[in-house]
């Protein structure tokens, strides 16, 4: 883990000195506009495109009622925010005016019915349906009859379509009208309703489990480690360790490791989980850490140290002491990824890429390759002495990274070695050998097919995908970094 420090950035508080002189005494100051003062201050500092803004520039307000002024412009903290401080190049910086709820869906607590699923759209139309693509467990879904490969088309009576599912599936409390693939009058196939329902309600603070399957295969003759991994969240990693030390009893001689639904998470649990996954190359460079250009400058002529993330021998699960990982010392990794694999997941990929071989299974990646940090309004940006008087917090991104071999993950996302996609009508059952996709994987590993002999068609309507379940929560697809180094103002 990377060691804390303080960093003394010039032009962190570039108006320190201005004078009171410096307008009438009842001209507005600082104080009058302390969220976006805090905002900015954030941003000029960590910013990774800090570049893109010209007003944000150590040089750029030459007083403080400039600055002040500025600050006045916008009144609503989400529009300064959004509008005046953000690159066009970035996707996923944003702000909220609730950190602790922000905090519990980092820790993998929000509110859920734990049904997990995947919106398309048919083409040339504004219809969309829905299929299930898991259920967490000890959720409400788990309760019902509703499974994995089912598909819904209507909420409360109402056709899903492409204005109104926000709305639909934001509710708290909803009945889902179930369908499937039939075939029409003319021998074509469409998506029809069964009659069947399905109630749930979102429980709050709902807590899910990150892994999902963690079992070893015995595949002709070979113990084959296969790992269903959700989301990067700390507060799990002690039940990582453990999954990995049952793979450990096991003699597993591979790994497949599932993805394929994981947005990502904590930087710290994708350097954990990769030191898992290998162990004999304990200290040596993960990622290298690349930030804004004033930032940047600073660490390398300082402390170029707190830019390598290296792989690591022991993982922090909450208490006074560290606990040793197990590592499988594995030669070579195989990966399940797809259009939901993002950020932390893809960082496991890219940052294991110069050591071992992985073979990446399934479709392209999202390409989210940046790292964010909760700022707040306290002391360092920190929560010490944080304002009691609201409870914004901005996600910016901080920074990007490389491999160690200097290679910047593509924006277009990781591209697979053996492709293959989910069939709508045939998504099998996760965690068996017949599952399409880790049927593919296995397939790789041991050169026999897996495939089930009780196959469907393939799905052959034309659809587009529209999103997922937590497509609309502030933490979708983001992998965050909680031990960045702490600013002296």
């Amino acid at each position: 883990m990377k060691k804390n420090f303080l960093v003394l950035l010039l032009g962190l508080l570039v108006f320190t000195g201005c004078s009171k002189d410096d307008g009438p005494s009842e001209q507005l100051s600082r104080a009058d506009f302390p969220i976006q003062d805090f905002i900015y201050q954030a941003m000029n500092v960590y910013y990774l495109y800090k570049g893109d803004i010209p007003e944000l520039a150590d040089d750029y307000f030459t007083s403080t009622p400039n600055y002040v002024e500025y600050l006045s412009e916008s009144p609503n903290p989400e529009d300064f925010f959004n509008n005046e401080l953000l690159s066009n190049q970035d996707r996923f910086s944003f702000i909220t005016d609730d950190y602790v709820a922000l905090e519990n869906q980092f820790s993998g607590v929000s509110k859920s019915n734990g049904l997990k699923f995947q919106l398309v759209r048919f083409s040339n139309s504004d219809n969309i349906f829905g299929y299930v693509r898991y259920v967490a467990e000890n959720s409400p879904a788990a309760s019902s009859e509703i499974k994995r490969g089912d598909l819904f088309t209507q909420i409360d009576g109402t056709s899903l379509n492409i204005n109104n599912y926000q709305d639909l599936i934001g509710r708290d409390s909803y009945t889902l009208s179930l369908a499937e693939v039939q075939e029409n009058a003319s021998g074509g196939r469409t998506v029809a309703e069964t009659g069947k329902t399905v109630t749930l309600t979102k429980e709050t603070n709902f807590a899910e489990n990150p892994i999902l399957i963690a079992k070893t295969l015995d595949v002709e003759g070979q113990k084959i480690g296969y790992l269903m991994y959700n989301s990067f969240v700390s507060q799990y990693d002690d039940e990582l360790n453990a999954a990995f030390a049952q793979f450990k009893s096991d003699g597993i001689t591979d790994l497949v490791l599932d993805l394929r639904y994981n947005g990502g998470g904590s930087v710290a649990t994708a350097i954990d989980l990769t030191s898992m996954v290998t162990g004999q190359f304990d200290g040596e460079v993960l990622i290298k850490e690349q930030w804004n250009a004033e930032a940047m400058a600073y660490f390398e002529a300082e402390a170029p140290e707190s830019l390598l993330n290296r792989f690591n021998s022991t993982i922090f699960t909450g208490t006074s002491q560290e606990e040793p990982i197990n590592s499988l010392n594995l030669n070579r990794l195989y990966v399940i990824g797809t259009n939901s694999t993002a950020s932390a997941s893809e960082l496991t990929v890219i940052g294991l890429e110069p050591y071992i071989p992985v073979t990446l299974v399934g479709t392209t990646t999202v390409g989210k390759f940046q790292a964010s940090a909760t700022l707040y309004d306290g002391d360092n940006f920190g929560k010490t002495n944080i304002n009691p008087d609201h409870k914004y917090a901005i996600q910016p991104l901080i920074y990007t990274y490389s491999n160690a071999d200097g290679v910047v993950g593509p924006p277009s996302g990781l591209t697979p070695d053996i492709t293959k996609e989910e069939d709508i009508a045939n998504m099998g059952v996760l965690g068996e050998p017949t599952e399409p996709l880790l049927a593919a994987a296995l397939q790789a590993i041991t050169g026999k097919s897996f495939v089930s002999k009780n196959r469907k068609a393939p799905f052959d309507i034309p659809v587009k995908t529209v999103g997922e379940t937590d497509m609309f929560s502030p933490t979708f697809q983001r992998m965050y970094d909680n031990n960045i180094p702490v600013i002296k103002k």
